[in-house]
């Protein structure tokens, strides 16, 4: 069990790369050419629900040096996120986003609170919840009940509490000094991008361009047998100074709603 924030960090990019192999092969490929891979963000999602809404799962996080730095509204994903950062300029920062559940079916409402109610009294509170993984049972009928309303949904209850995805800072990369190259020897190196919107999301005027790879695609155990579902993806961002020289560390909801679609089966 992650008892504090180095050993949380570690386990949840175990875990992480343990179902998104892909991640390793490309993080091994930047370190191939003599790159210094620094992970810009991580990304948590949940539902907000009192027990494991975004203030309860970004607790550990703010007892270890972290502050909230900005919300964000995702209006067509139905989504609210805030992000925090360390006090250590080289750790990664935290986004963490909800499900606004007020804004979908009573049906899902519903079940996404039968899921909620299995997690053992308490265990929300513990400092690694969020790299504990799934916390309740869940049936492949019940992930594709969820997935026709949301996609968003349906992932957090087959994956439960993990990253989904880690992010590579692209500013912190010697060998590429834009973020096209960068798509360019991806694709060149077999790896398929997201292409939602385009492949490149933001633009220097907003100070951040991301793309993101496409989420793999894993056989994961329901109580009613295994199902092969999109996991997560990787990400990757170049962030921009701002008229005081500093660069921007906050997040464009505009370009997440689309890199949120990494997850998408329609991708």
């Amino acid at each position: 069990m992650a008892k504090n924030l180095a050993s949380l960090l570690e386990k949840m990019w175990t875990d992480y790369v343990a179902i998104n192999p892909l991640a390793q092969k490309v993080y091994d490929l930047f370190e191939a050419r003599g790159d210094k891979v620094l992970n810009d963000h991580i990304a948590l999602r949940t539902f907000n629900h009192p027990r494991v809404s975004v203030d309860v799962i970004a607790a550990p996080f703010l007892a270890s040096g972290y502050k909230y730095c900005g919300d964000y509204h995702f209006t067509e994903k139905k989504l609210y996120a805030k992000h925090y950062e360390h006090s250590d300029a080289l750790m990664p920062k935290i986004f963490i986003s909800e499900l606004k559940l007020e804004d979908f079916s009573k049906d899902l409402q519903l079940t996404v609170a039968s899921l909620i109610e299995q997690i053992p009294a308490g265990q929300e509170h513990t400092f690694d919840f969020s790299s504990m993984g799934r916390p309740w049972k869940v049936t492949k009928a019940l992930y594709e009940k969820l997935m026709k309303e949301s996609d968003y949904a349906a992932w957090v209850a087959a994956f439960g509490y993990r990253p989904n995805h880690f992010t590579v800072f692209i500013n912190a990369l010697k060998s590429f000094t834009d973020i096209q190259a960068l798509n360019t020897f991806l694709k060149e190196n077999g790896v398929k991008l997201n292409s939602s919107g385009g492949e490149i999301k933001g633009t220097p005027a907003v100070y951040l361009e991301q793309s993101s790879t496409l989420a793999n695609n894993i056989e994961v155990k329901f109580d009613d047998g295994v199902m092969t579902i999109p996991a997560c993806y990787y990400e990757f961002a170049r962030r921009y100074p701002l008229a005081n020289g500093n660069l921007y560390q906050g997040f464009v909801a505009a370009s997440a709603d689309k890199i949120f679609e990494s997850t998408s089966k329609g991708q």
